[in-house]
């Protein structure tokens, strides 16, 4: 379906033949080329727009990205080698499930960020935002919480750790205390919620649990 909303201000995307799929614009280039815009949203709230270009030096060649604006730490060189030799179509989705899940995750971290800013000490996050670790504090206890997404496309974690670390009370302290390391105990039971629940949801979780550090 032709559609010539959102066209790029870039001089070589302008005035050409547009086709919407969905989140994704693609554009008919000079040559054999391909540009592809992909739109990334998160609550129904437009983000980053990002480009990719497709190139072939004759239509009987296999197509090879030219150029990108796509996070240099997301592997668009390895779904490249993977998919766009054979599937140039399974390329153009496969990059549009890892650039959208990428901002999903990020997002989920701005907003527990803004949510429960009061609550959460320190935070840690890979560039993809696919290993995610903080600290709840306002609690009788101090919990870590760690999450992984073992795929890119995930927006759910796939692993979660959950650590309670007992506070003592420096007046009821002896001097045997001070030296004995304080063991903290595992949650199992809000490791498992944290895997059904985005990061946000997860977060209301625990800061909304009673029973945390009992």
């Amino acid at each position: 379906m032709v559609n010539l909303a959102n066209v790029p201000t870039d001089s070589q995307f302008q005035s050409r033949t547009t086709y919407r799929i969905r989140n994704k614009v693609i554009y008919c280039l000079d040559g054999a080329r391909i540009g592809i815009q992909y739109e990334t949203f998160f609550a129904g709230e437009p983000c980053e727009i990002y480009h990719c270009v497709l190139e072939s030096k004759s239509f009987l060649e296999k197509m090879t990205v030219t150029e990108h604006t796509l996070p240099f730490f997301l592997p668009s060189r390895e779904v490249e080698t993977e998919h766009l030799s054979s599937n140039a179509i399974r390329f153009i989705d496969h990059l549009e499930e890892i650039l959208q899940s990428y901002i999903d995750r990020r997002e989920q971290v701005r907003l527990i960020k803004e949510l429960y800013g009061n609550q959460i000490g320190e935070l840690f996050h890979s560039l993809p935002y696919t290993l995610i670790e903080f600290m709840l504090e306002d609690f009788e206890c101090k919990v870590t919480v760690s999450i992984r997404y073992s795929d890119l496309i995930l927006t759910l974690p796939s692993q979660a750790r959950v650590l309670a670390w007992p506070l003592r009370s420096a007046k009821r302290i002896s001097a045997a205390d001070r030296r004995a390391q304080p063991v903290p105990s595992r949650l199992s039971y809000a490791e498992s919620a944290l895997k059904t629940l985005s990061l946000p949801e997860g977060s209301f979780y625990l800061n909304h649990c009673p029973s945390l550090c009992s």
